[in-house]
């Protein structure tokens, strides 16, 4: 089995050593295809209006001057053309992608591309800052993620979906199991700004998150996750609300003709 990885954080980011280290359990045959630097926060963003370059950085090791979704496309359609993956991992991200922040995760964008170019494909992170003071437990999601994956591939995923796996902020003995979920939906925005004065009396910011922990319910990513759980969530990107489409169709009922 071919593998590629790919991540948002960048080639040398401390999480995609750990992804090798998952795919290692999988298969020899593990390619790495990932931004040049850090592109947290991109979503699905395509680089159109500047070049793309790629550089090799080693044995099957390629980093690319773009964004998660740039690096999925050059390895599939041009690295790795002649023969191309049969399974794509995304991460491990440094950070939980939980909720709405999927939405914009580079770490979900690149499965969300190699599912669109036909390949299974899984996002995988490891939560952070739920311990205060604690650093970020890289072993958990090195011991769990082989686990979760074998059982993931040996099950099956239909074409048009991603998995979205989230690794809980705490030691691997202390992991309660894993529950497959659904994506939640914060009480309240996280989003913040901090704004700051330069040396030379301009105004600029910094975008991040902050915020108390929600309420989440019984059976959501979030709640997995709080409560020591692995979450495993099957994403699709039909954003439709379907039920009220349903409701408004009502409201603009087409006209009879004759």
């Amino acid at each position: 089995m071919r593998i590629m990885l790919t991540n948002d954080d960048g080639i040398d980011a401390p999480g995609l050593a750990v992804l090798e280290d998952i795919a290692r359990n999988l298969s020899d045959d593990v390619w790495v295809v990932a931004p040049q630097e850090e592109q947290s926060g991109q979503a699905r963003a395509v680089t159109l209006t500047a070049p793309v370059r790629v550089r090799e950085e080693g044995t099957k090791r390629y980093s690319v001057s773009g964004t998660p979704s740039d690096a999925v496309l050059l390895g599939v359609l041009e690295i790795l053309k002649d023969h191309r993956p049969d399974l794509i991992l995304s991460g491990v991200n440094r950070g939980q992608n939980l909720a709405e922040d999927t939405s914009q995760s580079g770490t979900v964008a690149a499965a969300i591309e190699g599912m669109h170019l036909g390949v299974p494909s899984i996002a995988l992170s490891q939560s952070r800052n739920f311990r205060r003071g604690e650093t970020i437990p890289w072993e958990t999601s090195r011991v769990w993620g082989p686990r979760v994956v074998r059982e993931l591939l040996k099950t099956g995923w239909p074409r048009a979906v991603v998995m979205n796996v989230n690794f809980p902020d705490r030691p691997p003995e202390d992991v309660a199991g894993v529950e497959v979920t659904r994506q939640g939906f914060r009480d309240e925005a996280i989003s913040h700004l901090d704004k700051r004065m330069d040396l030379r009396g301009g105004e600029y910011f910094w975008i991040g998150y902050v915020g108390k922990l929600s309420e989440p319910a019984d059976g959501t990513d979030l709640r997995a996750i709080y409560d020591g759980r692995i979450s495993v969530t099957p994403l699709n990107i039909d954003m439709t609300d379907h039920g009220f489409r349903d409701q408004l169709a009502r409201t603009f009922v087409p006209p009879r003709l004759g």
